[in-house]
This record gives C-alpha cells, structure tokens and sequence, in this order.
C-alpha cells in the first residue's frame, strides 16, 4: 500500500482475516520474516471484545530472551499510522509496543509481553 509508513511484525492474532478487517477496514499485505532473539509464550485474555473476535482466550505473547538461537516466524504487516493506533486499540493492557530488528535486518513494531 503506497501510504503504508510503518511495519507490524504479527505473530498471532492480527493475521487472521476477521481481525484484520475488524482492526484496519481491510486485508493488510504482509510478507513471512523472523524475529530472532524471542520465544512465544502464551497469556489469558480477558477482554471480551477481543476474545469474541479472535475466536480465543488464549494469545500469544512474545519473551525477549536475547538468545540468537531463539526465533518466531511470523508477518511483516504495512499499515499507515492510523492503522498502527487501531492495532494498539486491539491490543490488550497485557501487552506493548516496541520496535524490533527482523533477520531480514527491516526495523518493525511488534507487540511483547
């Protein structure tokens, strides 16, 4: 998209389609990369409305680890500044906003834990 300014490293539930349409208006272009130096670990959801639309109380959550050997696979999301305020909406309290080096070596935001 050409007036995407921004990156979003997804790992979890702003790739599904129902999210993305929920969250941004529209299906989001995106291409596979590699976090390295991070583990998932998983958290409870409480917030109904994103439980409701994600189809899970479950999500995943990213831990830093510093570990090289640590990786997840995930998207590389182009949203515009709009859309990144619409994802930090979606994201509940449990998690937060910091921006990432991917193996690709392209700088990202990505939601931790």
């Amino acid at each position: 998209m050409a007036d995407a300014e921004h990156l979003l490293f997804t790992y979890g539930t702003l790739q599904f389609a129902e999210v993305q349409l929920d969250t941004f208006g529209r299906l989001v272009a995106g291409e596979s990369d590699v976090l390295p130096g991070y583990t998932i670990d998983y958290v409870e959801i409480e917030d109904a409305r994103v439980v409701d639309l994600s189809g899970l109380s479950v999500h995943p959550v990213l831990r830093e680890t510093g570990n090289p050997v640590d990786k997840v696979v995930g998207k590389v999301l182009y949203v515009t500044a709009e859309e990144l305020d619409a994802a930090d909406e979606y994201e509940v309290s449990l998690y937060r906003r910091t921006a990432v080096t991917l193996a690709s070596g392209r700088t990202a935001w990505v939601y931790v834990g």
